[in-house]
């Protein structure tokens, strides 16, 4: 399985939705302060864009002794429709400052000092420390993984449905003779994540493992096939 600095590292390289929290500094609704953009540093850092009359940036900017503490709180929903969509979240907190010229017009890039980094998924609740935070890489599939999920979802359906056979008896004859509805919910380099939902609304999760890791789209597209034809038979 994914460690649990991975899965933090690829929350934060992901399209998740993401708000910095500034300790005293107030934001409601349309105010929140939602990053343009964010990456992470060979060091670990975590670097965010932000427009340069942020209230992010004005803070960053006039802190004294450059200590300014916040957090980032990322929050991981699956992109298609499924019960209890939300997959997880992460939190990375650390000092943070402005970093000038590092960003286009209009723009500031902000730095995040990792100091502290939490993750609470489908895996469970894990702390991760600094340097396994900076040490980890993230997921390769993580930037087209929604558009994989949403093709599999749209396109699929009958092979997914298929691989409630392999469970054995958890799904045999589902509620009342029916077969569950399978609902792919994630997608990484070591596996498929569904979700199986009965008739009567009970839903529960079922991982199926690649033979290997994959390392990019062709690979996985193997190990799809792969998983399809055992499925098949």
């Amino acid at each position: 399985m994914p460690s649990a600095a991975e899965r933090t590292r690829t929350l934060v390289q992901s399209t998740c939705s993401a708000v910095l929290l500034i300790p005293g500094l107030t934001t409601t609704g349309f105010d929140q302060l939602v990053p343009l953009d964010r990456s992470v540093g060979p060091e670990g850092d975590v670097f965010l864009e932000f427009p340069a009359d942020s209230p992010a940036v004005r803070a960053a900017t006039h802190a004294q002794d450059d200590e300014l503490t916040a957090v980032l709180e990322i929050t991981d929903v699956a992109p298609v429709s499924v019960p209890h969509r939300i997959r997880g979240r992460g939190r990375v907190s650390g000092r943070l400052t402005s970093v000038p010229g590092m960003a286009g017009p209009g723009r500031m890039m902000l730095r995040l000092e990792t100091g502290e980094a939490y993750v609470d998924d489908l895996w469970g609740a894990q702390d991760v420390e600094p340097e396994e935070f900076r040490d980890a890489a993230a997921d390769p599939l993580v930037a087209h993984e929604a558009e994989l999920l949403q093709h599999l979802h749209a396109a699929h359906g009958e092979q997914l449905a298929m691989l409630s056979g392999l469970l054995g008896e958890r799904t045999a004859g589902g509620c009342a003779g029916h077969r569950p509805a399978v609902v792919p919910v994630a997608l990484d380099r070591h596996g498929l994540r569904v979700r199986l939902c009965e008739a009567d609304g009970r839903c529960f999760d079922a991982r199926f493992e690649f033979p290997d890791p994959v390392r990019d789209i062709i690979e996985l597209r193997h190990a799809m096939h792969t998983l399809f034809d055992a499925a098949a038979h």
